[in-house]
């Protein structure tokens, strides 16, 4: 494809084919959205648009082929694995999903040591899920490769949130000046975290609705309006972004019941009442339903963006892969 064959119209394909500036996103690894200014923020954004519209008319070039993807996932996961592992494979890379149970990690083997025996492998990408905050960035330390955050403890999910970003843009249109609501459980949520630092770097107006027992001390630091009440919070809201209990990381009484938990934030036809008519409702996933959102609203076509979510997935890792790896395969081109 030359240049000259991309529309005006379409300045993500652009950035995918003819990146402006040579390279404007000169991370090395991708470890959290805090901190990132919002023009690499938004080229992530433009060039996952790209593979989300070469997705759904099934054009895929295998431009990181002969490249090595490991994942490395301590902690349980679908979408977020299966995501990057089709990302990878669409993308033609040699990808490796790297099982901890039967690992050597169960025989006592470091994090370091563990990080080690992965570089002397020599991958080009590993994508890490940790159960502890800032174990991620600790492994990035030791590798010569591009690093992928994938969730680490109650810290950061970067390509979530981009995930977000990009269906929210798609369906919306725009991310600055909108109302954005997060309710739920946002003391534990690593999703909470990175979305709230993106979407304020973007322009939007960050709400976050819950309990007090699940609201961090430091939400208002990071710029977001906090309610206790799903009513006052979700009023005039443009997105209405739901999320999970964790009760894995919950140790202690924070509520009373999940029942309890739906009645009052719960979200339900009459809560989103006095959101806008045309209200978007997301969940990262996996969802429980009947605690956090009625099927009633996961279901409703009209407001509903989560299968979205899934399919832009894809598109974000696909994206991710092919910016922290292009002086890999610019080189490799150029080779040729």
């Amino acid at each position: 494809m030359t240049n000259e064959s991309v529309p005006e119209r379409e300045p993500y394909l652009r950035a995918m084919i003819d990146p402006p500036g040579g390279n404007p996103f000169p991370q090395r690894h991708l470890l959290g959205i805090e901190g990132l200014p919002p023009e690499q923020i938004q080229y992530l954004l433009d060039v996952a648009e790209g593979y989300a519209a070469a997705q759904r008319s099934r054009q895929f070039r295998p431009k990181l082929r002969g490249l090595t993807q490991i994942n490395l996932f301590f902690e349980a996961s679908t979408r977020t694995l299966m995501s990057f592992e089709i990302a990878g494979k669409r993308l033609g890379m040699d990808t490796v999903s790297f099982s901890v149970d039967t690992s050597s990690i169960k025989k006592g083997e470091t994090l370091l040591d563990t990080a080690q025996t992965l570089n002397a492998m020599r991958p080009d990408v590993l994508v890490v899920r940790h159960g502890r905050s800032g174990a991620v960035s600790l492994l990035a330390q030791k590798m010569n490769c591009a690093v992928i955050n994938a969730g680490d403890g109650q810290h950061e999910h970067p390509t979530q949130a981009l995930l977000d970003a990009l269906t929210i843009r798609r369906r919306k249109g725009r991310i600055h000046g909108l109302t954005i609501a997060i309710c739920g459980d946002i003391l534990h949520s690593r999703v909470a975290r990175s979305n709230i630092h993106l979407l304020s770097a973007m322009g939007a107006r960050v709400r976050v609705v819950a309990p007090p027992t699940l609201l961090p001390y430091e939400c208002m630091r990071l710029g977001a309006e906090v309610f206790t009440n799903m009513e006052d919070g979700l009023k005039g809201c443009d997105v209405v972004m739901m999320l999970r209990l964790q009760k894995e990381r919950m140790q202690g009484a924070f509520l009373p019941s999940e029942r309890e938990f739906f009645h009052f934030y719960g979200l339900t036809e009459d809560k989103l009442k006095p959101a806008k008519p045309d209200v978007l409702v997301m969940h990262p996933g996996p969802m429980n339903r009947g605690v956090e959102i009625a099927t009633s609203v996961a279901d409703n076509l009209q407001h509903s963006a989560i299968e979205e979510q899934v399919e832009m997935g894809v598109a974000v890792r696909m994206g991710c892969l092919d910016v922290l790896t292009r002086h890999l395969h610019d080189q490799t081109e150029a080779d040729q």
